[in-house]
């Protein structure tokens, strides 16, 4: 379905058109959407999943005509004034039959023509004739004539609408399982009568075809969920032109996601035969160092290695797993023809449609699918697929195998794979699964190659931002000034540069960045960030549910912060604390229920189950992880569980008046020795009024903190930096410069040998130096400070981040590059000459002295 997803979106013309719609009317609706595929209309039009799926297909074709006219730049004024002739086109018979003709069999285009027609003679009745009928004995007729409606922009299409309109059909068609099994019946009845009288058509076997669909299934990015406003672009923005390869690591051995979950998790996992049996700490380490130590390598690389034919790739939500996968079908989609007898066909199953294929009597096997299944596009001619496979003439993907929820069923799946290589040898086969209920034993006995996506390095990172602004901007001005914003907001935030590492993150930050400049301060960063999110959490309480008292927008965007916050709250609290980024299926539930249950009483538990049935679906800003036995959920990246956990303790200090000062100031005495918590502290200090961060500063520097390196200290800089009234805290502020500043030379020997005191000191001595650069960046005292650091400092390495702080922090700066040149020339460490070189290389490569100094 549409999603009318974008930050801070508010939909004018649907709410008053949905509101207004009764029963009676909705009814109608029904008929008329369905008459022409489906017999019993009147016993359809009673059904409750019909009337969901004809006010959700409405719902989003008036969603898509208003972005239609965003898109055309008219603002809300000038939209509203589109409201009542709305209301009136949608109501006529000839539209109706055009709406509802996309659940028609094989509808692949709507008749816009009819829409265009229908719109332009369309009048909105004077409003005397409308409310006050009799005044026409005593009015002219001239005067109450219907007045045709404004015109539509001349940039409004109506081609835009009916394909995405049709996109948004067929998704309803495929979550709604008793209209799909009506409409399917109905297809049944047709095809049978067709093969009274006639011969049976075998399926053909034609590659071009198949590469035709393949290309209008995956060919395009599908930003709907992401942004309302992809329109503009998305034409553009290809998979096969955004894509970037990931690296990954082989973990035949050793899956690193079983041992990041918290203890009691991997024991429940254990005991149901989810994850390996425990290992012992000894090869548990000598595991985890072979899967670090080795060199990662472009996945695209693995795929085409002949050692490993067959494979399994995992990864987490949002890394790419999938679009990998319609990258590779698309390259071979793009094959001219007189290359296609003699290139191995490339057969992407999505396992998802295929359990329901199966489960529709559709199929029993994946050949039947791909020449039957009504989920597979390009049939292809079963017996010649056969031979092809034999052959060794194809390379078969088989897409989300966590997507197949059912334990038994995904056992089955796993073993037809498992078949399907036995009687097919020599096909490449790949898998693809998320990590958490992933049964490695059974394909790694098959012979299967398991490998791990990785994070985008930041060079990835950097080509990914360059191709998405090539590919979605026209001006070039523009695309250097808004490429540069983001690229910067990456370089120089931690926060941005961990969130950037997970494809699906950074794309929403892409899109965030195209609109507005990205945030500075963290706490606005992560909310803007999961507003994104949140808004393509939507559903619709009251149709979902059938209960007639709900407001069918109650879960609004606060109400899904709520739930996130209490989420967070409860997964800090658990034993784990927040080492672990998991939640199973039944507390996930019970929390979204207390949640709710002061607005929905009694109805909350069966809204909370629904919400967490979604999460099986779809990746919102909470996401299903995988399991068999017991199904885990998480937030999408670990940065919203710390987000969210902040905002929880703020709400409950301002808000709800559960937690005064001292317990705040309790919250920073339990965790500021645990750096796992370092980032809630610093994101509660950022939402915090600012008097408040005072009292919480004055505690922090008071703490004896040299026995935890000054974890206290450091955490108090980062604090400094998340407030933006910083005036307001400008005595304490100083108070913590000048301890973090102390550090720089801090000689205060403890250890018990030269070699610890000299690796202790030198890690506290350049954490200060990049603690002071980044918070007091603006402070006019910090770069003359870097700059006698990095020419006169005794320390090597205090010398050595001294510059690469004042290169990355002041690059604009016309004495940088001079200074960076004159490390290189006349520092007698060799580190510190290198690290300067790196930077020269890294910010002015198109100085024309760099190429002699870096080669």
């Amino acid at each position: 379905m549409v999603d009318p997803v974008s930050a801070g979106v508010v939909w004018l013309l649907v709410s008053p058109i949905l509101m207004e719609l009764g029963k009676a009317a909705l009814d109608d609706y029904v008929k008329d959407f369905f008459k022409g595929c489906i017999k019993d209309v009147e016993g359809l039009a009673k059904k409750p999943f019909a009337r969901y799926a004809a006010r959700d297909a409405l719902k989003n074709f008036i969603i898509l005509f208003e972005q239609e006219l965003q898109r055309s730049h008219l603002d809300k004024t000038q939209i509203k004034q589109y409201l009542q002739p709305l209301k009136q086109f949608i109501d006529r018979p000839t539209v109706r039959e055009v709406l509802g003709s996309v659940f028609q069999a094989n509808c692949r285009v709507l008749n816009t023509a009819i829409l265009a027609e229908s719109w332009q003679n369309l009048t909105v009745q004077h409003p005397v004739r409308r409310n006050l009928p009799t005044f026409t004995k005593i009015v002219p007729d001239r005067f109450l004539q219907g007045r045709s409606i404004a015109s539509l922009p001349d940039t409004f299409s109506w081609e835009q609408v009916a394909e995405k309109y049709l996109k948004s059909a067929k998704l309803i068609i495929e979550q709604n399982a008793e209209l799909r099994a009506i409409l399917n019946s109905q297809k049944l009845d047709r095809i049978d009568r067709t093969l009274e009288t006639m011969a049976p058509i075998p399926t053909d076997f034609n590659l071009e075809i198949y590469q035709e669909a393949l290309r209008e299934q995956y060919e395009c990015l599908d930003l709907g969920n992401l942004d309302t406003r992809s329109g503009e672009y998305e034409r553009q923005l290809t998979v096969k032109e955004i894509f970037i390869p990931q690296n990954a690591r082989y973990c035949q051995e050793y899956l690193p996601k079983d041992y990041e979950l918290p203890k009691e998790i991997q024991n429940r996992l254990r005991e149901l035969g989810e994850i390996a049996t425990e290992v012992s700490a000894e090869d548990l380490e000598r595991y985890q160092k072979a899967y670090t130590q080795q060199q990662t390598r472009s996945i695209l690389e693995i795929i085409d290695d002949f050692n490993y034919r067959y494979l399994v790739i995992l990864g987490d939500p949002g890394s790419g797993k999938s679009t990998l996968l319609k990258y590779l079908a698309l390259q071979w989609a793009k094959l001219p023809p007189n290359q296609l007898s003699s290139q191995p066909i490339h057969l992407l199953v999505e396992l998802r449609k295929y359990n329901r294929s199966k489960d529709e009597k559709e199929c029993s096997n994946f050949l039947e699918f791909i020449e039957r299944g009504s989920s597979w596009v390009g049939h292809l001619n079963k017996s010649i697929l056969h031979e092809w496979l034999q052959a060794g003439r194809a390379v078969v993907m088989f897409d989300g195998l966590d997507e197949v929820f059912e334990v038994q069923k995904r056992n089955r799946i796993v073993d037809q794979i498992h078949a399907f290589t036995q009687t097919y040898p020599t096909v490449k086969v790949i898998v693809t699964s998320r990590v958490i209920g992933y049964q490695q034993q059974r394909l790694k006995n098959a012979e299967f190659h398991h490998f791990m996506l990785q994070d985008f390095e930041p060079e990835q990172i950097r080509e990914f931002i360059q191709k998405w602004h090539d590919l979605t901007f026209t001006d070039r001005l523009k695309k250097a000034a808004i490429f540069e914003r983001l690229q910067q907001a990456v370089e120089e935030s931690r926060a941005i540069q961990e969130l950037a590492g997970n494809p699906l993150l950074l794309t929403m930050m892409s899109i965030l960045n195209r609109n507005q400049e990205l945030p500075r301060f963290r706490a606005k960063l992560y909310e803007e960030a999961a507003k994104v999110l949140l808004h393509k959490w939507d559903f619709e309480v009251k149709e979902k549910l059938g209960h007639e008292k709900i407001d069918p927008y109650i879960i609004d965007e606060e109400v899904k912060q709520s739930i996130c916050g209490r989420i967070a709250y409860k997964m800090q609290s658990s034993g784990e604390g927040l080492a672990g980024n998991i939640i199973n299926r039944e507390d996930l539930r019970q929390t979204i229920t207390d949640s709710l249950s002061g607005l929905m009483g009694n109805e909350a538990t069966a809204c909370a189950k629904l919400m967490v049935e979604q999460l099986r679906e779809r990746n919102f800003i909470l996401c299903f992880l995988g399991g068999y036995n017991e199904d885990y959920y998480a937030f999408v990246h670990r940065t919203f569980l710390e987000y969210f956990c902040a905002w929880e303790f703020v709400r409950q200090f301002e808000k709800q008046k559960t937690l005064d000062l001292a317990g705040l100031i309790q919250v920073y005495r339990e965790h500021w020795r645990d750096e796992s918590w370092h980032e809630v502290l610093r994101l509660m200090a950022g939402m915090l009024d600012a008097k408040f961060t005072n009292n919480i500063l004055e505690y922090l520097i008071g703490e004896d903190g040299e026995a935890e390196k000054f974890s206290n200290l450091f955490l108090a800089a980062e604090c400094v930096s998340e407030v933006k009234k910083r005036n307001e805290i400008a005595g304490v502020a100083v108070k913590v410069r000048d301890r973090v500043q102390e550090l720089i030379k801090y000689e205060n020997i403890t250890a018990s040998t030269s070699q610890e005191y000299d690796n202790l000191a030198d890690e506290i001595r350049v954490k200060a130096v990049v603690a002071v650069a980044i918070t007091w960046k603006d402070d006019p005292e910090t770069l003359p400070l870097l700059k006698q650091l990095a020419q006169y400092d005794d320390n090597s390495d205090v010398r050595c981040t001294a510059v690469q702080q004042i290169a990355r922090g002041w690059k604009d700066d016309p004495e940088t590059l001079p200074m960076l040149k004159e490390r290189v020339r006349s520092d007698d460490n060799w580190p510190v000459r290198r690290a300067a070189v790196e930077e020269i290389a890294r910010g002015w490569k198109d100085d024309p002295e760099t190429l002699p100094i870096t080669s």
